[in-house]
C-alpha cells in the first residue's frame, strides 16, 4: 500500500463529504487506504458515511478522544508506506497525491511535508509554513512583532513570512490539515502525543521528525483549501486557551527548565493580553457607530444653533447661553442615541424602522420634558425640530454608509442583498439553483455561468467562465458557488485566487448533496431542520397555523360565487373548504407524509411548500428540503404565499 490517508471528524458531516469526494477524485492513479475516525458524532456523519462511501474504513468512538489519539487509533490500523493526515475541513486538489508522493519518493531526508493551503476566499493560509515556537519566537508572533516585520528572518520566523510562498522549503513545522509523513519515520520518532487534546500535536510531531534527523518541507506545487477551524471557534476565549496549553506542554516536554518557566510567562502574559485586546475590540466596534453618529448630529445641530442665534434671535435681542452649545446639545444627542439602543437601532445590521423609531421616541422623550421645564430653560423647539430632522437624515445617512462597507470574511452586503452566481453545467447548476432559492435569505439576482462555449438562449446564463472576473463586476455579484461535479478542484481553488480581490463569498457544491458549503456557512437539509429545532410543532406556531385554516377557508366560502372560477377542480375546492375547517386537512402541508414524532401529527395539506415555485419538477431530495426548512421557518406569512401562488390548485384532493 503506497498511501494511508486518515481524516478525524467530529460533527463536520458535510465538509467531510466534499473532502472524501476531493480525496477519491486525487487517489485516480494511487494505491491507497481512507480512515475516518469519528469522535461521537451526533450530525448523522455516519450514516452519511455508509450510504455515499461504502470503501472507507470507518473507526466509530464512543466519546470525543480527542485529535491526537484518535489519528493514533487509525495509524496503527493503517499499512501505508505513507501516511497523510488530512482535516475533514479541506479539499485538495485532483494532482495533490501524486506530486507530493513523487516529491517525497524523490527526496530521501524528507521525513514529512505540508503543501500551500487557502482559506474558503483563495487568501493563503500562513500556517503552511511555520516555525518552531522557541520563547523568543513566540514572543514576537504573540505580541505583534512578526505582523510588523514579516520579511524579517528573525522577527518573522512563526509563519516564515520571508520565505517565498511559492518556492519549495526546509520548514521546521508541518500542518496537521495536511500532514505528509513516511511510516518509518513516524516508526522511528514514535506517533502523536495523546498529552494534547486539540492544538500542538503537529508541532511536537515536527519537531520530532526534526530531532530524528530528517527535514519537514513545505510544497507549493499542489493548493488544498482548508475552511480553517469550522469545527471550532477559533475566535473564543476557550480556543485561546486549549491551544495556549497545548504550547506549555510543549514547553515542558522539548524545552530546558528555565526556558520552558520563561515560556508559561510568556503564554500567560498572551492569554491576557489577547483577552484585553479582544475585549477593547468588541467595545470600539459598538462604541463606533454611536460616536460617529454623535459627531455628525452635534456638527448639524451647532451649526444650525450658530444660524438661529445670529438670525432668528438676535433680532428678537436674545440668544442661546454657551452653556447651550456644550450642554444641552449633548444632552439631545444622549437621549436620541440612547433611545435608537433601546429600539434596537444598532443591532447588526441595523433597521432604519428601528433608527427612525429610536430618534422619533427620543425627540418625544425631550419635548415631554421640555414642557415640565421652566420659562428660562425653555430654549427653542424650533431648534429642536430642525434638529430632529437633521438627525434623522444625517444618521440614515451614515448608517447606510456603514452597511455598504466591506467586512471582514466577505459577507453579503449588510442589506440583505444577495446576489449569485452558479458556476457548472446547465444540469447541475439549475439544480444548485433550486436549493439556492429554497434556502438562507431570498436572491435578488441569480445567473449560470457556463463552462463552454456554446451558446444558449437559456435567460439565466449571464456568461462563461473564461468571463468570469467581468460579470463578477457587471452584475454586482457578491456571493459565487461552483459545481464540484463540473469543476476540478484545481480550477476552483484557482479561481478563488484569482478573485480573492472581488469582495465575493465562495461556496462549493457537492455532487450528489444538497449541502452548499462555505468558509462561514454550511447551507444543507440537516441544518436547515436542526438550528430551529421543528418550529412548527411549537404550540403557538400550530395555533397559528389553525386560526390561519379556519379564516381563510371562512372567507373563501363567503366569497365562493366568485373564487370558485379560479380554481381548476371546483368539487374538489367545496369539499376541501370543509375538509379545512372541521380539521381534517390544513391548506399547506408537507410534501411527503411524516413518521417522526410531532411532525407526523400535523394535518395533511391541499397544497405543500413547493406550490411556492413555478417549476413542479422536483427530485425527492429537494421534496425532503422544502419540507425541512418549511417545518424550521413556519409562518403565517409563508402559508398565505404558498396559497396565493397556489390558488389555483385548492381544489386538489
Amino acid at each position: 500500500m503506497k498511501l494511508s490517508i486518515i481524516i478525524v471528524n467530529y460533527n463536520v458531516a458535510h465538509f467531510l463529504e466534499q473532502a472524501l469526494l476531493s480525496v477519491y477524485k486525487a487517489l485516480k492513479n494511487v494505491e491507497a487506504e481512507v480512515f475516518v475516525v469519528d469522535n461521537n458524532s451526533v450530525d448523522h456523519s455516519l450514516e452519511m458515511l455508509a450510504a455515499k462511501f461504502p470503501q472507507v474504513k470507518v473507526i466509530a468512538n464512543k466519546e470525543n478522544v480527542g485529535f491526537a489519539r484518535a489519528n493514533n487509533q487509525a495509524i496503527r490500523q493503517s499499512s501505508g508506506e505513507y501516511v497523510l493526515l488530512l482535516n475533514p475541513d479541506t479539499m485538495v486538489e485532483e494532482d495533490t497525491f501524486e506530486k507530493c508522493l513523487a516529491f517525497m519518493d524523490a527526496t530521501p531526508d524528507a521525513g514529512g511535508l505540508g503543501v500551500k493551503m487557502v482559506n474558503g476566499q483563495g487568501e493563503f493560509l500562513p500556517e503552511s509554513k511555520r516555525g518552531i515556537p522557541f520563547p523568543a519566537v513566540a514572543f514576537y508572533k504573540l505580541f505583534g512583532l512578526s505582523k510588523l516585520f514579516p520579511n524579517s528572518q528573525k522577527f518573522g520566523s512563526y509563519h516564515l513570512t520571508y520565505l517565498d510562498n511559492d518556492q519549495i522549503h526546509s520548514v521546521e513545522v508541518l500542518s496537521g490539515a495536511f500532514m505528509l509523513m513516511r511510516r518509518s519515520v513516524l516508526d522511528q520518532v514514535g506517533l502523536l502525543d495523546e498529552d494534547y487534546f486539540m492544538y500542538g500535536e503537529d508541532i511536537d510531531l515536527s519537531y520530532r521528525i526534526l530531532k530524528g534527523g530528517y527535514k519537514n518541507y513545505y510544497f507549493p506545487e499542489t493548493r488544498i483549501i482548508h475552511y480553517k477551524g469550522e469545527s471550532t471557534k477559533k475566535g473564543s476565549l476557550n480556543y485561546v486557551h486549549v491551544f495556549y496549553k497545548a504550547m506549555q506542554i510543549f514547553a515542558e516536554k522539548h524545552f530546558s527548565k528555565n526556558n520552558a518557566k520563561l515560556f508559561n510567562i510568556l503564554i500567560n502574559c498572551a492569554i491576557w493580553f489577547r483577552a484585553s485586546l479582544a475585549a477593547l475590540k468588541r467595545i470600539i466596534s459598538r462604541l463606533l457607530l454611536p460616536l460617529a453618529d454623535a459627531a455628525v448630529v452635534y456638527a448639524g445641530l451647532f451649526f444650525l444653533a450658530r444660524y438661529w442665534n445670529g438670525t432668528v434671535l438676535a433680532a428678537r435681542g436674545s440668544g442661546f447661553p454657551q452653556q447651550y452649545y456644550y450642554l444641552v446639545l449633548p444632552i439631545y444627542i444622549l437621549v436620541w442615541i440612547l433611545s435608537m439602543l433601546v429600539c434596537k437601532g444598532y443591532a447588526k445590521p441595523s433597521k432604519p424602522s428601528n433608527v427612525n423609531k429610536g430618534i422619533v421616541l427620543g425627540t418625544v422623550a425631550i419635548l415631554l420634558v421640555y414642557a415640565l421645564l421652566p420659562e428660562t430653560l425653555r430654549f427653542s423647539r424650533a431648534v429642536l425640530l430642525l434638529g430632529t430632522l437633521w438627525t434623522l437624515v444625517s444618521v440614515n445617512l451614515l448608517h447606510s454608509l456603514s452597511r455598504r462597507l466591506p467586512r471582514k470574511g466577505r459577507e453579503v452586503a449588510g442589506d440583505g442583498s444577495r446576489r449569485v452566481a452558479v458556476v457548472g453545467s446547465m444540469e447541475e447548476a439549475e439544480r444548485v439553483l433550486s436549493i439556492v432559492r429554497m434556502m438562507g435569505t431570498p436572491c435578488h439576482f441569480w445567473g449560470i455561468i457556463t463552462l463552454d462555449e456554446t451558446p444558449t438562449n437559456n435567460p439565466r446564463v449571464i456568461g462563461r467562465l473564461s468571463q468570469i472576473g467581468d460579470l463578477v463586476t457587471l452584475y454586482r455579484i457578491n456571493e459565487v458557488i461552483f459545481c464540484s461535479r463540473d469543476l476540478s478542484s484545481e480550477q476552483i481553488i484557482g479561481q478563488m485566487c484569482a478573485l480573492q480581490s472581488a469582495q465575493v463569498e465562495f461556496k462549493i457544491a457537492p455532487e450528489g448533496s444538497v449541502a452548499v458549503i462555505g468558509s462561514s456557512s454550511i447551507f444543507s437539509s440537516e441544518d436547515a431542520y436542526t438550528v430551529q429545532v421543528h418550529a412548527i410543532t411549537h404550540k403557538e406556531s400550530r395555533l397559528r397555523k389553525r386560526c390561519f385554516d379556519i379564516v381563510t377557508a371562512v372567507l373563501l366560502l363567503l366569497l365562493l360565487p366568485v373564487d370558485i372560477w379560479f380554481v381548476r377542480r371546483k368539487g374538489g375546492f367545496v369539499r376541501n373548504l370543509f375538509a379545512v375547517l372541521s380539521g381534517r386537512k390544513s391548506w399547506v402541508g408537507f410534501c411527503r407524509p411524516r413518521t417522526d414524532g410531532a411532525l407526523a401529527q400535523l394535518r395533511p395539506g391541499v397544497l405543500t411548500p413547493v406550490d411556492n415555485f413555478r417549476n413542479s419538477d422536483f427530485s425527492d431530495e429537494m421534496l425532503a428540503l422544502a419540507d425541512q426548512l418549511y417545518a424550521r421557518d413556519y409562518t403565517v406569512k409563508n402559508d398565505i404565499v404558498i396559497v396565493w401562488r397556489g390558488f389555483s390548485k385548492l381544489g386538489n384532493w
